[in-house]
């Protein structure tokens, strides 16, 4: 009997509610986080509290993705006595947050991230959503600490704030994918990302400039595939959409055969993946005009020579079960959040 091969890429530590009763749901995320915060269901419905949370640990930091119901999360002055640890966490929520410090109340728009320090009280609240968080420890990052704290209880916003944003999303779609020696590479550019976002100089925006560009590029890919179908995609529409520069926006895309390369290209890998999936109903000739193709024979020519078959050939192999799909991953679990903040 083989062995089935070991899931690849770097795995998260995973706590989900979902296979358990509605009645205990609300208890297991309680004990994911105890001793850290206390939690509270602004509106209980009796419907349970279906959440998960996905955690990669670092070295002197941590990447968590959380998707959770409406929450109240404090930090009270008991818990920062009984453990005190006091990493700073770097949030960027999908939904408002209302947040209250010692240094008074505020309104967080969703998209926008704000940094707390977990060596203070407070209390946050927030609707339903999926929010990203980066934990920074201050060994880690102690150069930073003057600046991460004063940058503690407000949004980042502006330009580099709007990076930053970006950055995190980027950060979620691209770390699992990574091998563990790729992962412990990662603190160091994450480092200093956050040095040139929170506190911009020379020296730390020269020293970020590789994790800016991919930040960039993932922007302007963003832009590209949200308006594949259009045909006013156009250079001048995604230095508009992508916030950057003409000079910028070629120089990004250099290395990718140019701004109408690219774009071709993504809107062939969107083809593509539509034509694999057999739950897609509709025509050739619809997806690509969908993808920016308003021209069949240009699509097919396009799409054989990126991809050695035509749009029919594809389309047949999915009908026929051979098209190929992700496998989820699924990963170790750990027995509470305090656990995990303290191996920083």
């Amino acid at each position: 009997m083989s062995t089935p091969p070991a899931p690849r890429g770097f795995q998260p530590v995973i706590l989900r509610t979902h296979g358990l009763r509605p009645d205990e749901q609300v208890a297991a995320w309680r004990g994911w986080f105890d001793s850290v915060f206390d939690l509270e269901q602004p509106e209980p419905d009796g419907a349970g509290f279906l959440a998960e949370s996905l955690a990669w640990p670092l070295a002197g930091m941590g990447i968590s993705q959380v998707t959770a119901p409406g929450l109240r999360v404090m930090r009270t002055r008991q818990l920062v006595r009984r453990n005190p640890v006091d990493h700073w966490s770097l949030t960027l929520g999908g939904a408002e947050t209302q947040l209250q410090t010692p240094r008074g109340r505020v309104r967080i728009p969703a998209g926008v991230p704000f940094i707390v320090s977990l060596g203070q009280e407070l209390v946050s609240e927030r609707d339903a959503d999926q929010r990203l968080q980066l934990y920074l420890s201050r060994d880690r990052l102690e150069a930073l600490a003057g600046p991460l704290d004063a940058a503690c209880d407000m949004p980042l916003q502006g330009m580099l704030g709007q990076l930053l944003a970006d950055y995190m999303q980027l950060l979620a779609r691209r770390i699992p994918q990574l091998e563990p020696e790729e992962a412990a590479r990662l603190p160091e550019a994450i480092a200093a990302m956050v040095a040139a976002c929170v506190q911009p100089n020379p020296d730390r925006l020269a020293l970020a400039e590789g994790q800016m560009e991919a930040t960039r590029l993932a922007r302007v890919r963003r832009a590209i595939r949200a308006h594949l179908g259009s045909a006013r995609l156009s250079p001048q529409l995604l230095c508009r959409l992508a916030g950057t520069s003409r000079s910028q926006l070629y120089r990004l895309l250099e290395g990718e055969g140019g701004v109408a390369r690219y774009i071709q290209k993504l809107r062939l890998e969107a083809s593509h993946a539509a034509l694999s999936d057999d739950r897609d109903g509709r025509s050739i000739a619809q997806v690509a005009e969908a993808c920016g193709f308003h021209d069949p024979s240009a699509f097919s020519r396009a799409f054989r020579r990126e991809f050695g078959a035509t749009p029919s050939e594809v389309r047949a192999a999915a009908l026929a079960g051979h098209a190929m799909r992700p496998l989820a991953l699924d990963g170790p679990s750990a027995p509470a959040l305090r656990d995990w903040l303290r191996a920083f």
